[in-house]
């Protein structure tokens, strides 16, 4: 029987439908719910047991059974199961390839008689290698263009302004208080800290700051 490992059992105590999917893309076709008569039956015993009593109730216990053990396989389901695949098997094909079932609106290659996954369509692939290659090119230039021409690298960035400590993103200036964003440099010759801010040669020994 096809379709043993790509379909789901949705049966239940009233009847049989399963539902079968496609193993590339997921797509699933359910079959028409197939109604049990002979648990039909059983429920109107069910009805008389409850109503009557006695030997009518024996045999509603024993439909009780019967709808338990209904649960694991059996040939009412199997034949359900045959129906259901017929119904279905013209939404499907079968890959030489690689085995799987796959659905003949999307995942089936025509042309060559196998599954997209097998052998994808020609057009296609250049269409998405087209969209890798363009992704990557943009990346690229991406990366050649300068992006940091305009950003002052010499000053470190202070995310607290040294005077008033508020928060700031940036800049030579705060934008809270007006008071600059450099902090005086030590000089590293004299130790002296009076140099201003932005001086590049100490003011009392002359040392490179």
């Amino acid at each position: 029987m096809p379709f043993t490992d790509n379909f789901h059992d949705l049966s239940n105590t009233e009847g049989y439908q399963f539902e079968f999917y496609c193993e590339r893309c997921g797509n699933g076709y359910r079959s028409p719910f197939q109604r049990d008569k002979v648990e039909m039956g059983r429920g109107l015993l069910r009805v008389v047991g409850s109503l009557f009593g006695g030997a009518a109730e024996d045999i509603s216990r024993s439909a009780e059974q019967w709808r338990y053990d209904r649960a694991t396989n059996s040939p009412a389901k199997d034949r359900a199961l045959g129906t259901a695949v017929e119904q279905v098997r013209d939404n499907f094909r079968q890959c030489r390839g690689c085995g799987d079932w796959m659905c003949a609106a999307l995942c089936w290659n025509d042309e060559i008689g196998q599954c997209l996954r097998c052998s994808p369509v020609l057009a296609e692939e250049i269409a998405r290698a087209q969209a890798e290659a363009q992704v990557q090119q943009v990346r690229q230039k991406a990366y050649e263009t300068d992006w940091t021409a305009n950003v002052d690298m010499s000053t470190r960035a202070k995310l607290n302004c040294p005077s008033c400590k508020a928060k700031v993103d940036g800049g030579k200036f705060c934008s809270a208080c007006g008071s600059p964003m450099a902090v005086p440099v030590p000089c590293g010759g004299c130790g002296s800290q009076n140099n201003k801010l932005g001086a590049v040669f100490c003011s009392d020994c002359g040392s490179r700051l």
